[in-house]
């Protein structure tokens, strides 16, 4: 008799072999800039072919029937191939430590045929990728190394109530690459970001990766200076997309001020000599955009504005534009042709179908492209509908979705309705196999 085979034996082999389907190159489209931002150059050269791994035919499974999951199952064998509309948030971080080199070789191998460096700086003035400037006490081993006297916040243990053993005060540090040199941030370890609220040391303190993530592949992950990055994406043929992020110090720092630093990212693309039509330059801080607008117009104009307005002005509603301001027309008026918002926001829920939000169409109406972020980032869906897991992607969705292949639902709506150019994924194999299938 066959060993009965159980759900956490299918985990196990999932987790293990992320990297099994075979696949083959194809040949696309020129990258001339007129055929829009998002484009695909691919070669017969071996150097395209891309590897997804079992995830994607899992997700297309647990779909519901219907013509979605028809078209999907009918495009199994492939050809895979890089696209630029599978983009990888800080490289494959669902599986893999987050930017660190191996992070964004998973990513590639899978599809991505853009790569994401959040872009802070050291206490020298080396840009390096990490997605906060104060997030090395979650992200990298620092806090069982020696640079761990050098954290601006040093660890404090947990406390509990000695009668009940509850926790009356949750463990803490805070650990930035501008308390430390390049050469010090060189020797880190990477790590899936998480920390244990409950710890009583160091080493308690740096567990707690959730559930839906692994450390299979958390052995000291490999971390890159914003440079590091460039020549990586390179030699991978990938497009890039750094995301300058707000300074945790106060600025100028070190004579450093707001405008050095958005130069210098700039200026690190064009001594590696990188055509600026591969990259994507980001901010949250449409100031940011603005400068790289007006003195870096060949990098401005396809820099992407991150509009975190659902998250600073009260009262946002993605339906109600006079929640949004500034209008998108005024967005506009500044010379910005990329915005890219939470994917939430583009979406609503209309006689329990999945549909594009009045925010989207005036996106879209006032000319503006659009990227979203970030599938597969929060787990699954039924613990977020079921259990009260992490809601924020899908929370304007809620209604419509009741598992795991609603993924792909969402990702379908986005594409064809939305209209959007390209999103980002912590684990790209899943929207290459939609982009692939949709000849996207």
């Amino acid at each position: 008799m066959l060993p009965r085979i159980s759900v956490s034996m299918i985990v196990a082999v999932f987790i293990a072999m992320p990297m099994l389907a075979t696949v083959s190159s194809a040949e696309g489209v020129s990258d001339d800039p007129g055929q829009g931002h998002f484009v695909n150059k691919l070669r017969k050269n071996g150097k395209n072919d891309v590897q997804l791994g079992p995830r994607p035919f899992y997700l297309v499974e647990k779909m519901a029937e219907g013509k979605l999951k028809t078209a999907l199952q009918q495009c199994s064998d492939g050809p895979f191939y890089k696209t630029d509309f599978s983009i990888g948030h800080r490289g494959a971080a669902l599986q893999f430590p987050e930017h660190t080199k191996e992070s964004y070789q998973a990513a590639a191998r899978v599809g991505a045929g853009i790569l994401e460096c959040d872009v802070t700086f050291t206490r020298d003035l080396a840009l390096v990728c990490r997605h906060s400037q104060c997030d090395l006490h979650t992200t990298t081993d620092i806090l069982v190394t020696p640079l761990a006297a050098k954290c601006s916040v040093p660890f404090s243990p947990a406390e509990f109530d000695p009668d009940t053993g509850a926790p009356t005060k949750a463990s803490s540090a805070q650990c930035c690459t501008s308390d430390i040199t390049l050469n010090e941030f060189k020797t880190l370890c990477g790590k899936m970001d998480a920390s244990n609220p409950n710890a009583s040391t160091p080493a308690e303190f740096l567990r707690g990766t959730p559930s839906f993530r692994t450390d299979l592949y958390a052995t000291c992950g490999t971390l890159l200076t914003h440079a590091e990055s460039i020549k990586l994406f390179k030699e991978l043929e990938t497009k890039m997309t750094p995301e300058l992020k707000a300074p945790s110090v106060p600025m100028p720092f070190n004579g450093f001020s707001q405008d050095d630093y958005r130069q210098k990212l700039i200026d690190e693309y064009k001594t590696a000599q990188v055509n600026p039509r591969k990259v994507y330059a980001q901010s949250f801080n449409p100031d940011d955009v603005r400068y790289w607008i007006e003195h870096e117009p060949q990098f401005g104009k396809q820099a992407v504005y991150l509009d975190d307005r659902y998250e600073t002005l009260p009262g946002f509603d993605p339906n109600v534009p006079s929640t949004w301001a500034p209008s998108m027309e005024e967005i506009v008026a500044d010379h910005v042709q990329i915005i890219a918002p939470p994917m939430w926001v583009l979406l609503t829920v209309k006689d329990g179908k999945i549909v594009t939000s009045k925010y989207a169409m005036a996106a879209k109406a006032a000319g503006l492209d659009i990227i979203t972020w970030t599938i597969e980032r929060s787990g699954r869906i039924v613990e977020d509908v079921l259990i009260g897991g992490d809601t924020f992607y899908y929370q304007s969705t809620l209604d419509a979705i009741s598992n795991d292949g609603d993924i792909l639902v969402t990702l379908d709506v986005l594409a064809k309705d939305v209209g959007i150019l390209g999103i980002f994924s912590d684990w790209p194999a899943t929207v290459t196999y939609y982009a692939n299938c949709m000849h996207l």
